[in-house]
């Protein structure tokens, strides 16, 4: 059965890798995984926390730091060592069928660390901010997802390691987000 999974994993990484393969999305897709892309928007959100909510502000970017660590530790440091999962660009067996659209790294696959991290962050702030503003989820949601997602277009995760990233992003987001709850009742 795992044999059957893992090969349904990468036919559906090859569909996404080669078969959406554009020069729009070759161009898009990396950028989407850079961090320092997306640098602007943590700047807003820092400025917009401490901005509207004050000391509170101060308090919800420490529990997003805390949140992102936790999916960082989790993901990278527990998980990835057991699992021991290659890349997809470091696969021999797909080394003829990989496009290089990004260094490949040396780093582990499963779970990515990524989906993991932005889908932990972005539910974090789903459940503290969607009684304020209810646009957050299809936003937070979509950010995170669009990340995920270049993850395997580029050829450095296999939709299982994004899948499961996400899923487990999005409980340490429900967890840390009750924990700011009960530490920060008034918000």
């Amino acid at each position: 059965m795992i044999e059957s999974i893992q090969q349904f994993d990468v036919e559906l990484f090859l569909k996404i890798h080669r078969g959406l393969s554009s020069s729009f999305f070759d161009w898009l897709m990396p950028l989407m995984r850079n961090r320092f892309f997306w640098s602007p928007l943590y700047l807003f959100i820092i400025i917009f926390c401490i901005k509207q909510y004050k000391k509170q502000g101060y308090y919800i970017i420490a529990m997003v730091l805390f949140t992102f660590a936790m999916g960082d530790l989790i993901a990278s440091r527990l998980i990835k060592p057991w699992v021991s999962r290659v890349r997809p660009c470091n696969d021999l067996n797909l080394a003829n069928d990989i496009i290089h659209r990004v260094p490949c790294g040396s780093g582990l696959s499963f779970p990515s660390a990524h989906a993991t991290n932005h889908f932990a962050i972005a539910v974090f702030l789903i459940c503290i901010f969607y009684s304020r503003w209810k646009p957050i989820l299809p936003i937070g949601l979509s950010w995170a997802f669009i990340i995920s997602f270049a993850q395997v277009y580029v050829g450095v995760h296999y939709p299982i390691d994004v899948t499961t990233g996400a899923l487990l992003g999005t409980t340490i987001g429900i967890i840390c987000s009750k924990m700011f709850k009960k530490l920060q009742p008034d918000f």
